[in-house]
């Protein structure tokens, strides 16, 4: 079989970028990753995930570039085009849909699988374009590759599912060749990653030098520290160096954009609403020019200066009659200072509290559990902030040692491209929910509700829930269910499955609160002279963001699959 070629795509909430590999599965190469902004004079891992449409929906610019774009934006041609960022966050916490809008920074909408999918087709693209240009120009097409895309581990798998349909719309794998795209959990991928690190190529913070232990046994948390989310896994390491999750994946929304909206509300708190919301509607370009200077200096914990265009200025002065200073003038920690506002170190630490008290209460959480946790790993561009990493430390030092890489960014999509070439790296899982089908067994009084009895030609019967799996079991990565199914009735022509899922343990019927119905599909069983001594097989593979079920009758050969959609339209 031929050595893979990998590119892995890091799509965050706040920056986004890609690595790629043109070696073996064995060799023990660094990948390479592509480095962005030389239209603004930067060289950066990752690009702004910000996408450009005109007034027509129809694609103009992603990353620096769509942000260039729209900061020289004024007036009507800001209000008409469509600026999109941190619009990742739209699936985090719902089960998005075809049918689901999304709205621009000035508040118009587009549909949101549209949005998605060009700015994947942009990265995808991109890629291809720079290792053409690092390979001798020699021409590669999207197939030639497996495509690893990044997500969070806490998503929904309807969420994840709908970043396989955009990848899908996006071109990324043709028709028969969908095992050559591949979802990765970023804490893990992260994890894969951080395990191969030596001890300088962690960010000391003045703690001295130290490395994480691979040794059999070894447990830690992964805590991948994002724009939007917070995304946690737990590991231990297994004989070979595969790794086992411990406890399913958990986390919360208080990335690294909770800190801009602690500072968006002090903004809007020191010029009010008038002020500030006709502000934010006639610029928002600008608007994004204040946040950009921010998340640069939030990464430091000290005192800053963040400059402030002009506009602001005479906006306050039109709907406010006062000087900028004026507004600054009993606010504890900040203050105006020719052209500035100027926050204190006290004063930007402040904006970080609701975030580190998310983060710090998740952990105690796992901590509190019956765990040997040695090790806490930071990775995502917000652990890239001193002040989180210095709080995390005082917070756990005593308990297990606190570690980051350095190019915290950048740990996930390295580490995605390691998964790529071995997707076992991760040897199992704890399952989020408890799977199963409606099945008819024999009607028994004394467990079923007398209501739910149903008269066939061969007996009373009962559908029940029957379960798959349970949620929090351990899943091996590659582990499938055989299934052995007799016909309920007489000269049956089919056998139809239906897929439920549930956060309960044990729920006894496929209607109770808390099940949901994923999906169905029916095997055709033409041969019925057998009668009730047949069978259907029914194969069932537990991936990342479907479940695969192929059902077989044994005596035609007929045989149905299914990818389970947890997208729908309604």
């Amino acid at each position: 079989m031929a050595e893979p070629y990998i590119i892995a795509i890091d799509f965050g909430t706040t920056y986004s970028g890609y690595a790629y590999s043109l070696t073996s599965r064995q060799a023990d190469v660094d990948p390479h990753v592509h480095l962005w902004g030389s239209e603004v004079s930067l060289r950066t891992s990752k690009a702004p995930t910000c996408i450009l449409f005109n007034d027509h929906e129809e694609f103009v610019s992603f990353g620096y570039k769509a942000q260039k774009a729209y900061l020289k934006m004024r007036g009507e041609e800001a209000r008409s085009f469509f600026f999109f960022e941190n619009f990742k966050m739209s699936l985090y916490g719902t089960k998005p849909n075809r049918d689901l809008n999304i709205k621009a920074v000035n508040g118009k909408s587009m549909n949101a699988l549209k949005v998605f999918t060009e700015a994947l087709r942009f990265i995808k693209d991109d890629a291809l374009k720079t290792i053409a240009e690092n390979t001798e120009g020699k021409k590669f097409i999207a197939s030639d590759f497996t495509w690893v895309l990044t997500v969070p581990a806490i998503w929904d798998h309807s969420a994840k599912h709908f970043m396989r349909e955009a990848a899908s719309s996006a071109g990324f794998t043709n028709t028969g060749e969908e095992f050559k795209f591949v979802i990765a959990l970023e804490p893990e991928a992260a994890s894969v990653w951080c395990r191969k690190l030596p001890a300088d190529g962690f960010i000391s913070d003045n703690h001295g030098k130290v490395c994480l232990d691979e040794s059999l046994g070894t447990q830690y948390i992964v805590v991948d520290c994002g724009g939007g989310t917070i995304d946690i896994t737990v590991h231990e390491v297994l004989h070979g160096g595969a790794l086992k999750e411990l406890h399913k994946a958990s986390g919360h929304d208080m990335g690294g954009e909770t800190v801009n909206r602690e500072f968006k509300r002090f903004l809007n708190e020191i010029f009010g609403d008038v002020v500030w919301g006709k502000y934010i509607k006639n610029y928002p370009g600008e608007l994004q020019e204040i946040l950009y200077d921010f998340t640069i200096l939030k990464e430091n914990d000290e005192a800053v200066d963040i400059s402030c265009p002009y506009n602001l200025s005479e906006q306050v002065r039109e709907e406010g009659g006062r000087d900028m200073a004026d507004y600054f003038g009993t606010v504890r920690s900040a203050s105006w200072k020719d052209g500035c506002i100027e926050l204190s170190r006290e004063k930007m630490r402040s904006f970080f509290d609701a975030s580190l008290k998310g983060i710090t209460k998740s952990l105690r959480e796992i901590l509190s559990k019956d765990f040997r946790i040695e090790y806490i790993v930071l990775v995502g561009g917000y652990s890239q902030s001193k002040i989180l990493r210095q709080h995390i430390r005082s917070q756990f030092d005593g308990q297990c040692r606190v570690l980051c890489p350095l190019g915290p960014q950048e740990a996930v999509m390295k580490g995605a491209v390691m998964f790529g070439r071995n997707p076992a790296a991760v040897a199992s899982r704890k399952s989020a929910f408890t799977y199963g089908v409606d099945v008819d067994v024999p009607f028994d009084a004394s467990k079923h509700e007398a209501k739910r009895k149903i008269q066939t030609d061969v007996g009373e019967k009962c559908c029940i829930f029957w379960k798959l799996v349970d949620v929090e079991a351990d899943v091996k990565w590659n582990e499938t269910k055989d299934l052995r199914f007799s016909p309920a009735q007489f000269k049956q022509k089919s056998m139809s499955f239906t897929f439920y899922r549930t956060e309960r343990k044990d729920p006894l019927y496929v209607d109770e609160w808390g099940v949901e119905k994923l999906g169905s599909f029916a095997v055709s069983m033409p041969d019925t002279t057998r009668d009730l001594n047949r069978n259907v097989i029914l194969k069932i593979t537990f991936g990342f963001t479907e479940i695969k079920a192929t059902a077989t009758d044994e005596d035609s050969g007929s045989t149905e699959s299914i990818e389970l959609d947890f997208m729908t339209t309604t």
